[in-house]
Order: C-alpha cells, then structure tokens, then sequence
C-alpha cells in the first residue's frame, strides 16, 4: 500500500502529493515544523508540539490555516490511515507561507501550505543508549532565534553532517564558549549528582523531550540546574547525555575524543533514561 500523506486538508497518496514550486518554504525556508513520536500508536504530547508549532508560527507572523484541534485530528487519523495503528511512528508536520511569485515580503494574501507524513519509527539502536555515543563539539553559528523551529535547518545540517563524518552521533553546538544544545538534541551535563544544561531562551530550541526529562528530574528528586556549561567544564563531567523526540535519552561517553566520567553511561543517566521510559509508558497507555 503506498504511504498516505496529509496535504491541505485531503489525505493523498504519496505520488499525487504536489506542491508549487514556488511555494515559500521551498524558496525560503518560511515555515516551521514538529516532530512527534508515537508510542505503540499513540502520541507522546502531541499537544505540546503542536502549541510550540502554534508559538512558531506566531513568531514568523504565519497566522496557522487551521486550529490546533483540527490539526490533531488529521494527525491522529494520518497515522491510523497508515496502518500505523499499535507501533511505533514518527509524525512530521510542516506548514510554509505557501506559493506565491519569488519576492521577499509577505504575499498579500497568503495560502498556507500544510504537510504531514507519518511512517514506522523505532528510534536509534538500542545499543547506542545502552554503550553510549560519541559526539563533537561545533562552532554555533545560527542565528538568534533557535527557540523558533523553522525549516531553516542548513546550519544544523553542516553540523550533523561534520559529526557524521568524524564517525560521531551527535555534533554538540558551542557559542562563545559556551555549550548551547545539539545539532538536533538538547545537551545536559552531570556534576557531583546535579543535572547541569543550557536555559531556555534564543539561543536553543527548547525540547518536548527536554521539558519532560527535566520533570523525570524532578520525580526522581535529580538537582536541576539552567545554566550554561563552558566547554571545559563539559570535558570534566561526570556524564553527559542529549534528548530529542527520536534520541530520547543518550548518553553521551566521548566528547572530542576525551572520555567523559567513566567512559560509560552513568547513573544519572541511566535513571533517567528509566524516568522517561516510565513517563511515556503512563502517558500513552503503555503502563
């Protein structure tokens, strides 16, 4: 059966879903994003991705073309058209400013495009998380609106891709001396017991999975601390680990080629990595 893809309102095939090639999004990345993880068919916080889609949206002045209510539905019923129904699924939605001829100020009268797919999604090996990963530090040259989640990810690309190369999981972003979050993960630090990562704010896209760790925290009576980390100080940690809606949570045991801790996932980290597990498993039914 082929993949079925929500495009404007109508649930279509995935080889009839068209999108003008002068569409905003295309020419200029104007448009924002979520992704969403399903859990045995069922979403973890859709609710919350879509209400930071909306605060995205409001932030690129893209007044969304549909209400949050109506965009759940085709959500929930694009993973089911799917076949999806009881397994594992990512869902990614996307809305742009939509076509219009090539000029950089706003079309006068706006047609937003909206796109949604939902496809099987397992999430990394689960031997990464429970080894570890390696990752690299990278300079941050993004802009000052990291908490908006456009499309506009070239910079995150690069990164990732450098990460890749260099046989790494994860690219780790540095400004100024200072560990603001992953290429596509938010990055935390362990020290003495207290979880240590970058506030909210500009200059990092503050996670679903992030907000929910930082509660797994604080159940588990974790010390937490929003502050920034120094890239030195993140060489002498005890642990460090990343979060994201397909990472979850994963640790981290080698930065630049310097062992972190112990060299293997560490408590903290494991316990949340438990924390979590049991968060999404209440709140999808899975308990």
């Amino acid at each position: 059966m082929e993949e079925i893809v929500y495009l404007n309102g109508d649930f279509v095939p995935y080889s009839r879903a068209l999108i003008p090639v002068e569409d905003r999004g295309f020419l200029f990345a104007d448009g924002v994003y979520e992704v969403v993880k399903f859990y045995g068919g069922r979403p973890f916080r859709l609710r919350a991705h879509l209400q930071r889609l909306e605060q995205s949206a409001a932030a690129i002045r893209l007044p969304l073309p549909a209400a949050l209510d109506e965009l759940e539905r085709a959500a929930l019923e694009l993973v089911a058209r799917n076949g999806l129904a009881g397994r594992d699924a990512v869902l990614y939605i996307q809305i742009t400013r939509g076509p219009a001829r090539r000029s950089h100020p706003f079309p006068p009268a706006p047609r937003p495009t909206t796109f949604m797919f939902a496809r099987p999604e397992q999430g990394p090996d689960p031997a990464l998380r429970e080894r570890g990963v390696r990752a690299i530090t990278v300079e941050d040259r993004r802009w000052a609106l990291c908490h908006v989640k456009t499309v506009g990810l070239l910079l995150n690309v690069l990164a990732k891709q450098q990460a890749v190369e260099a046989g790494c999981y994860e690219g780790i972003f540095v400004r100024g001396g200072v560990v603001t979050e992953g290429t596509a993960s938010n990055a935390f630090a362990v020290f003495a017991g207290t979880v240590h990562t970058h506030p909210a704010g500009p200059y990092i896209l503050s996670g679903v999975t992030r907000q929910a760790v930082l509660e797994a925290a604080v159940r588990l009576g974790i010390p937490v601390v929003e502050e920034p980390v120094s890239l030195e100080r993140l060489y002498a940690a005890d642990e460090v680990f990343v979060t994201g809606t397909l990472t979850e949570v994963m640790p981290v045991v080698e930065v630049d080629g310097r062992v972190i801790g112990t060299g293997r996932p560490g408590p903290v980290t494991r316990a949340l990595q438990q924390g979590f597990a049991q968060l999404t498993a209440a709140e999808t039914g899975r308990a």
